[in-house]
């Protein structure tokens, strides 16, 4: 089975399983077709994080983005010491290096079963012959026309000779984006970190103020790393780590929440979302203090994910009162101690999943397309704290964990997480939305455990989200205006919010395979054979 956000990919992806590949294989096939066919998301210019389950293991791939050498803790900082957003989000200075590539080459190499060159012919072959543009795809090229028209290749990229918008229904090509799979099918991780490709980014790069330098390509590197494993009611909870922040808040999260007797509160009534939204204030006040990259900062995680840290938190839980989350700071009961995104779950035959996340931070990233490689550049230097209290896009805080350094990888959201049930999967799960992700992710998983759904309705049913600061409780319009107001007395500030979230999840039960790709984003697919 295979779920994602983008219908082409999915079939391609279920393509590589009916050849006898396995789900590693079809990762990374979707990986790169999403590139072609989900520009907003799909990417070679970004980065992300991948779980794999094996039969007798779990690996956590961190293929995030790596600050440039020349990258420092103030580079965003006015002369005033404001935070130019310009520069943090809509500059080639706002660029990591990008990991996507590295990353799913080396998933490739190490847990697939099929050629490179098999894996991304698809891909190529979307690219160079083109594919019929959604509605949704055109309209959104041109409300994006911009942020896309930044660079002379982007204009090339994504309108017409004469400047006009491709209209739905027509066929789309993408001949450099074509020239730059075809270089990674031929000569792999290189062609990318050393090879033609890297010295277009570099060309791109040098001509605007960038920092990517060809030394930072050859030095990225994809870090390999321990799974987060929690455990809530009986099942195991596996989770990506730091710099991931996802994993450890989701565990520490559900720590909280499992001494509740959630399904005696019944779903989404007021007692239930005022538990679930004090708890989220705690997780995320920690995240702005202790999370960062783990390889430049000492983070607490023992402690952080401690059933006794749960139990400091849960008594300072009030059922009748929000407590305001000025009173709420970084792990007050800690003992101390020396949007746009996308995500798709595949399952094959003989057992083996993958959850995987990946993004260019915004929508299209930073907009800017490196000339002659169709390739779109990332902004994910402003997943950095460029300022410590300053928020990102997303509202986020951050402190020195989180600081801009040489090589260091900024913090993301990005929760690709498998839920084991007696050692084997039982849930994979993931979502984009920035800073929503987590709480996303938590909510599809508390529906199918503690409230019995099945994986369509735990998908589509209303969402609310808290992230400590901003003290607002975002709430999904079909959560009853009775229910709105209960949460107002108990001292919310509550807000009907857009769509929080869009998740692709895989429930194995009984033997039999149960997807369900989020109605909240269109064009997404789950498909089986």
């Amino acid at each position: 089975m295979v779920s994602t956000q983008e219908a082409v990919a999915t079939e391609i992806g279920l393509d590589i399983l009916k050849k006898g590949g396995n789900a590693v294989d079809a990762a990374v096939a979707v990986g790169f077709a999403m590139a072609v066919t989900l520009p907003k998301a799909g990417n070679i210019g970004g980065g992300g994080f991948m779980l794999i389950h094996l039969a007798d293991q779990t690996i956590a791939i961190d293929y995030r983005e790596m600050a440039p050498a020349a990258a420092h803790k103030d580079m965003f900082l006015d002369t005033d010491g404001t935070v130019n957003n310009e520069l943090a989000r809509n500059s080639f200075r706002s660029a990591g290096v990008p990991g996507t590539v590295a990353g799913l080459l080396h998933a490739l190499n190490q847990y697939g079963t099929m050629k490179r060159e098999e894996v991304l012919a698809p891909a190529i072959k979307l690219a160079d012959e083109g594919f019929t543009l959604s509605y949704e795809l055109a309209l959104e090229l041109e409300n994006r026309r911009k942020q896309l028209s930044r660079s002379a290749a982007g204009k090339r990229k994504f309108f017409k000779a004469d400047g006009k918008s491709y209209k739905a229904g027509e066929i789309f090509k993408q001949k450099d984006l074509a020239w730059s799979l075809k270089q990674i099918s031929k000569h792999g991780k290189q062609a990318f970190y050393e090879g033609k490709i890297a010295k277009r980014i570099v060309s791109s790069t040098e001509a605007h103020d960038g920092l990517i330098t060809l030394r930072d390509l050859k030095n990225y590197k994809v870090k390999e790393r321990e799974p987060l494993v929690g455990t809530y009611r009986g099942y195991e909870i596996v989770s990506m780590p730091p710099p991931s922040s996802g994993g450890a808040h989701i565990i520490q999260i559900l720590n909280v929440l499992e001494k509740y007797d959630l399904e005696a509160m019944h779903h989404n009534s007021a007692d239930y979302l005022h538990i679930l939204t004090e708890t989220m204030k705690y997780a995320y006040a920690d995240r702005s203090r202790y999370l960062g990259d783990p390889d430049f900062t000492d983070i607490p995680l023992k402690k952080l994910l401690s059933k006794s840290y749960a139990d400091r938190i849960r008594a300072h839980i009030n059922m009748n009162h929000a407590r305001p989350s000025t009173e709420i700071g970084p792990g007050q009961n800690l003992p101390a101690e020396s949007p746009d995104t996308t995500h798709y779950s595949i399952a094959d035959s003989k057992g083996n999943v993958v959850s995987n996340t990946y993004t260019l931070n915004f929508s299209y990233g930073s907009g800017f397309v490196i000339a002659g490689t169709g390739i779109l550049l990332n902004n994910e230097m402003d997943d950095f704290s460029a300022k410590a209290g300053s928020p990102n896009a997303y509202g986020l805080l951050g402190g020195k964990a989180n600081s801009i350094g040489p090589q260091k990888r900024p913090l993301s959201a990005m929760t690709p997480t498998i839920v084991l049930k007696d050692g084997k999967p039982y849930l994979i799960v993931g979502s984009p939305g920035g800073s929503k992700i987590i709480n996303a992710v938590l909510q599809v998983i508390l529906n199918v455990i503690d409230h019995k759904m099945n994986i369509a309705d735990a998908s589509s049913v209303p969402r609310i989200h808290h992230q400590w600061l901003p003290d607002k409780l975002s709430i999904e319009p079909g959560i009853s205006h009775d229910t709105a107001n209960l949460l107002l007395n108990k001292g919310h500030k509550v807000i009907t919010s857009k769509a929080l979230g869009a998740t692709q999840s895989i429930l194995m039960k009984d033997g039999l395979l149960y997807g369900a790709s989020d109605p909240r984003r269109p064009g997404a697919r789950t498909m089986t054979y």
